[in-house]
């Protein structure tokens, strides 16, 4: 398998530190808020390498933080704290948020057939391991403590841009949003690992330390969590290509100052979902969420099927009718697969022949739009029947579009006329935010509405409602 890695910037045959066994770490999501579909092509490409790992015959561990404190609004060390801005915003508590968001998320991954790592882990439930890592570089040197706050001295590295994308300009004042000076720091490039004075009177999540009262970084924990669940050595880390930097590169920065060795041998990462107008993002108040496409009529797995219809290092440009192609591509796709008779031999010389044409594609760094063209072949491919069931079921353990599975329309059964009044006002109120184009509103009033019982439905018609 040849597989791209960032740090080095070239095509790599993939190895391994163990034989046979494949240790990967996701950066999860920074639970405030529902993930736009941007962030969820990140995943949807991890899950396919993954899943590929382990058909190529890998023993694969996959763990991923879930990043519930800590996680600023900006990548600079200042800046609106992202659960506490969720907490206001809801008029709830951070874990309230955070509860809510992750339930939201995975309720998402599922939907899009995204496989839960084996082991997902809160930043909140790794404080002690936090604390531990930044005392031992605090001993070693690599730490310092200033203004209140633990600080990471990037001066006693050989180098600190190791991605090579980034110089000194971009972590001056004003050239990147939300960047403020920090008195504090001995080097512009360093980075807080503890905080226990920040510009938040009311931080709510705090715990005791040996430098105070108070909360870890951001950078700090994805380091702690994968050493605690993959140890010293990591094979691959995923993150969407925005995680590069500062994150990565901070992550490597503390964490093999730590160790004393490298750490991780692929970094992979997968690039924006942009619209004609940019990259998409949360920070408008204006994304896409997989609940809006639903409310399109867009099946989840067609928006996977869009996905994989690109390679995850180039740029993804979404609109209304890519999607809606998508959709309509994929329906007839399923439609052909799931009509195909169990009946003939399987050939096991064809078979093999077709998965070998797939497991090229995929080794051709992870080349999804090559395997998707796979399964085109396999119906184009002169065997029985039963042959082709067998290879689609063996191509779709991978792609997991449910091919072989009967398309079936969505419900569409709703209560009847005369609705409660509430309801009838909160869809009203819904309609106006999406005309305003303010789908973050819109999904926060249909999650509202769900979780009190109530599923709204979209029809040319306009919407009604069910009681589940």
């Amino acid at each position: 398998m040849i597989l791209y890695n960032s740090l080095t910037h070239k095509r790599e045959e993939f190895y391994t530190n163990e034989p046979g066994k494949v240790k990967v770490y996701t950066c999860g999501p920074t639970v405030y808020h529902f993930a736009h579909i941007g962030n969820l092509r990140s995943y949807i490409m991890e899950d396919v390498l993954v899943r590929y790992l382990s058909y190529a015959g890998y023993d694969v561990l996959r763990v991923m933080n879930i990043t519930d404190v800590g996680h600023l609004s900006s990548d600079a060390d200042t800046g609106e704290d992202k659960m506490l801005k969720g907490a206001k915003r809801e008029h709830k508590t951070v874990m309230e948020i955070a509860d809510f968001y992750t339930k939201a998320f995975f309720e998402d991954a599922d939907k899009l057939n995204i496989k839960r790592p084996d082991v997902v882990q809160p930043a909140t439930g790794c404080i002690a391991e936090f604390i531990d890592m930044i005392d031992a570089l605090l001993e070693k040197g690599y730490a310092y403590q200033a203004g209140g706050n633990v600080y990471f001295d990037t001066s006693k590295l050989d180098k600190y841009y190791v991605f090579g994308e980034h110089d000194a300009e971009d972590l001056e004042v004003g050239v990147r949003e939300g960047v403020e000076a920090d008195e504090n720091k001995r080097n512009k490039t360093d980075f807080v690992l503890w905080f226990t004075k920040s510009k938040f009177e009311d931080q709510e999540l705090k715990w005791e330390s040996p430098w105070g009262y108070g909360y870890p970084g951001w950078h700090i924990e994805c380091s702690a969590i994968s050493l605690k669940y993959c140890g010293e050595y990591l094979d691959i880390h995923c993150g969407g290509i925005d995680n590069q930097f500062p994150h990565h590169t901070n992550e490597i920065a503390q964490s093999e100052s730590y160790l004393g060795h490298k750490w991780c041998n692929f970094w992979f990462h997968v690039l924006h979902l942009n619209t004609a107008s940019g990259k998409m993002s949360k920070s408008s108040g204006k994304f896409l969420t997989i609940s809006v496409l639903e409310e399109q009529g867009i099946d989840p797995l067609a928006y996977r099927f869009f996905c994989l219809n690109s390679h995850y290092r180039k740029n993804l440009i979404y609109s209304d009718e890519a999607v809606e192609n998508a959709a309509k591509a994929y329906k007839k796709l399923r439609v052909r697969c799931s009509a195909l008779k169990d009946e003939g031999e399987v050939d096991e010389e064809a078979l093999l022949s077709l998965k070998k044409k797939f497991a090229e594609a995929l080794d051709n760094d992870l080349n999804t739009s090559l395997a998707v063209t796979a399964v085109y072949d396999v119906l184009k491919a002169g065997c029985s029947d039963a042959t082709k069931r067998a290879a689609i079921a063996d191509l779709d353990s991978v792609l997991c579009l449910d091919l072989l599975t009967p398309y079936e329309e969505k419900d569409q059964q709703t209560e009847q006329e005369g609705g409660d009044p509430e309801i009838l006002a909160k869809i009203a109120e819904r309609a106006a935010a999406k005309k305003a184009k303010d789908y973050a509103k819109a999904d926060a009033i249909r999650a509202e509405l769900a979780a009190a019982g109530i599923t709204l439905i979209d029809t040319p018609q306009g919407t009604t409602y069910r009681r589940d």
